[in-house]
């Protein structure tokens, strides 16, 4: 791991501990995030995205083996989707707990999606909670596939702007979206 990523991983770490919002490289497209638990810094992504509060963001969690903590009962067939999956996989699950209660939809459910990237995994971990994930963009507007494709309204509204991986290019999307019910049957809601 390089010196300037350990870097922006403390600094980030210490940031989402005092409630701030970071625009961010995550496993897949650019995102806004803070701590999940932290409710005051999830209505600030609310009020920064102008998004309606009853629709819901990601959580990323940096180990499957976490996920009992965030959801009352996770169906085993989680864990075989999120170890096989060839791209990045978010899934819905019923009964979140354990995160602001702004972040869960109001069916109980909430999506969550374990990240293989370093630098998010890094922050997961020394945070110690899950972060908010949600693409850098105003409510309806399109999701920048790019860092230089996020508007400057975005860059200017986050606390702080984490810099590394600020010119990769990568043919990535959003992540596939499934919902999946206690009893092991899911829908696809995103692909």
């Amino acid at each position: 791991m390089s010196e300037k990523l350990k870097q922006e991983i403390e600094k980030s770490v210490a940031l989402l501990k005092q409630g701030k919002i970071l625009l961010y490289p995550t496993d897949t497209i650019w995102g806004i995030g803070c701590d999940a638990t932290n409710t005051k810094a999830v209505e600030k992504v609310f009020r920064l995205k102008d998004r309606h509060k009853h629709k819901s963001m990601i959580v990323l969690l940096d180990s499957a083996d976490k996920l009992s903590l965030y959801v009352d009962k996770v169906p085993q067939i989680a864990y075989d989707l999120i170890e096989n999956a060839a791209s990045p996989i978010t899934i819905v699950y019923s009964n979140a707990k354990n995160l602001s209660k702004k972040l869960i939809a109001s069916d109980g459910s909430i999506a969550i999606r374990v990240v293989k990237d370093d630098y998010c995994l890094e922050v997961i971990k020394k945070l110690g909670h899950p972060l908010v994930s949600t693409s850098a963009n105003i409510s309806d507007e399109p999701a920048p596939q790019t860092f230089n494709q996020i508007a400057d309204i975005i860059k200017e509204r986050v606390d702080y702007v984490v810099d590394i991986h600020r010119s990769r290019i990568r043919n990535i999307r959003p992540s596939t979206i499934i919902k999946l019910e206690e009893t092991g049957t899911f829908s696809i809601l995103r692909l």
